[in-house]
């Protein structure tokens, strides 16, 4: 095939130019233009409908212009092209492309980058960028405070009102927030319910705790959401610059250090960092590290505390207690670190190898308490409204083959969160044949109306209306209403924390309570232990011993 002419080649040219999508325009040394194709032409048309004030063309680069009540963004060109012939003339290409929806790609893509999707405010990345920014500027004598804001019982509210509610919160805290700070403050949302604030410049540590406590009376005023006038607190800590670090991670930490001082007293205030925080804040995190050495070790074990007929002796079934085994051998009870535990996501881990250990033990524990003791683990709150670990946890109890044997104890909590357990969790218990107990009952969030909604197997009343009962007589009209409406309702009533005699002999003469736990019977007991006190152990038609002697109280 012979190759094209020098016409054929100049009209397969001008065709391509003319099927460009880029606007391609070539203006002679005189400013005539002697060449526009037809992106060009359609332009030029839309520049005639709303050209800007000063009438001026776009100037190379990037240009921003209205057009139809929109923003039309171009990329400008101009290059200059010297002809060919006889005499060298000098030609002007100008290309224009549309660059509107590429630049809006790029604003969004810095946006999800920067900023909260849910609240419009900096996120980490951009504040932490920000703090950095201003510690490189920062006058030696100039001071800056960190406020790391919490927001209390956040899941709480989740659970009651919805997630929609919960983000709704959010947004309205971060609006609330940014109305009381400055024009030289800094707010960010880092996380689920935690917020950033940057108070820039304080004069003292006394102006920036007064600032921050302003920021947390504020979010104690009620939001309105859905209709529901919805209550809500934050618990701040404070970190000062440069007196509790020179790096915004440090003063991060310290500052996540104070806030975590005043969650663990009166929500809703305010602590400013100390050096005693930065110990326990390492303490914490060892405890963390050896925590989860010991999930991947399995170093958890259980003992096993019977509850007891109080009418007969005999052990009518037994509490599964967690411990750890540290490494030093030592025993821990779970008020070491059940509560960091859950904090950090990992109780589910050790709540299935709890499970697992109880299994492998079942032979001993028959031998031990009798095969017909029922056995109870406890769920904390937190994992009653996971739908997925509970769905799990029900389908590890149902390849049990023995379900039917297990009492899942659940404290008052799970029962009135805004329907997640009884509505999902507690038919699935149902279906594989297990029972479910309200541990604890009686100092969390009940009431006797609210009984009358839970749908339960068996009801503990807490050890608090146990102690010295015989000695309490408002107590004794309360543990007998409670009774009363118990059994009425087709619960089974176990007095927890029994400890002497005379609180026994009370349950016995003066209640229809049948069961009971607590020190008086046995203590906690691991296996090995067991099956050496079985002497100690009630066993049907053993009866209970009347004449133990009162003595000091204990804390499983």
């Amino acid at each position: 095939m012979s190759p094209p002419m020098a016409s054929q080649r100049r009209s397969l040219l001008e065709a391509a130019i003319q099927a460009l999508p880029v606007s391609v325009v070539l203006h002679d040394a005189h400013g005539r233009c002697i060449l526009a194709n037809a992106a060009a032409h359609a332009l030029a048309s839309e520049l005639a409908q709303d050209r800007p004030a000063d009438g001026r063309a776009a100037a190379p680069g990037s240009a921003a212009l209205r057009l139809d009540g929109r923003e039309f963004e171009l990329n400008v060109r101009t290059l200059e092209v010297e002809g060919l012939g006889t005499e060298t003339e000098t030609f002007h290409l100008t290309t224009a492309v549309d660059a509107t929806h590429h630049h809006a790609i790029q604003r969004e893509l810095i946006e999800r980058a920067y900023l909260d999707a849910l609240t419009g405010l900096p996120n980490r990345v951009l504040f932490e960028q920000s703090i950095a920014e201003l510690i490189a500027g920062m006058p030696a004598s100039q001071r800056f405070a960190l406020a790391f804001l919490d927001l209390d019982n956040f899941k709480h509210i989740n659970d009651y009102y919805s997630h929609a509610a919960g983000d709704a919160l959010l947004a309205k805290v971060a609006d609330r927030i940014r109305g009381l700070i400055g024009s030289t403050d800094l707010l960010a949302r880092v996380g689920g319910d935690e917020f950033v604030l940057l108070l820039n410049p304080v004069e003292s540590i006394e102006v920036a705790r007064a600032l921050a406590e302003d920021v947390a009376e504020r979010l104690k005023q009620p939001f309105f959401i859905d209709g529901h006038e919805v209550f809500a607190s934050a618990s701040i800590g404070l970190s000062l610059y440069p007196d509790h670090g020179r790096t915004y991670e440090v003063l991060r930490r310290r500052a996540d250090s104070a806030m975590y001082r005043v969650k663990g007293g009166v929500k809703g205030g305010v602590s400013l960092f100390e050096e005693s925080m930065a110990r326990a804040a390492t303490e914490r995190m060892a405890i963390e590290q050896r925590l989860r050495l010991a999930i991947r070790d399995r170093c958890f074990c259980c003992a096993f505390q019977p509850k007891v007929d109080l009418r007969t002796g005999a052990i009518h079934g037994v509490e599964v207690l967690l411990r750890w085994r540290d490494e030093e051998g030592v025993i821990q009870a779970p008020g070491a670190f059940i509560g960091l535990a859950i904090e950090l996501g990992l109780i589910n881990e050790i709540t299935l190898q709890v499970l697992a250990e109880v299994l492998r033990s079942l032979p001993e524990i028959d031998e031990a308490f009798g095969p017909g003791a029922s056995i109870s683990l406890n769920i904390a709150a937190k994992q009653t409204c996971d739908v997925p670990f509970m769905s799990a946890f029900c389908d590890a109890l149902a390849a049990t083959g023995c379900a039917e044997r297990f009492i899942l104890e659940l404290t008052e909590e799970a029962f009135f969160t805004k329907g997640c357990f009884q509505r999902e969790v507690l038919p699935r218990i149902r279906a594989v044949g297990a029972a479910v107990s309200i541990d604890d009952f009686g100092v969390g969030y009940s009431s006797l109306a609210a009984l009358a909604e839970i749908t339960a197997d068996e009801l503990k009343i807490d050890r608090s209306f146990i102690t010295d009962i015989h000695e309490r007589p408002r107590s004794q009209i309360v543990l007998k209403a409670i009774e009363s409406l118990g059994a009425a309702l087709g619960m089974r009533i176990i007095a927890e924390g029994v400890e002497t005699y005379e609180e026994v002999a009370y349950l016995q003469a003066a209640t229809q309570i049948r069961y009971a736990q607590g020190y008086y019977f046995a203590r906690p007991l691991l296996l090995e232990q067991a099956r050496n006190e079985q002497s100690c152990l009630g066993r049907p038609g053993a009866g209970v011993p009347q004449t133990m002697p009162k003595r000091d109280r204990a804390v499983a």
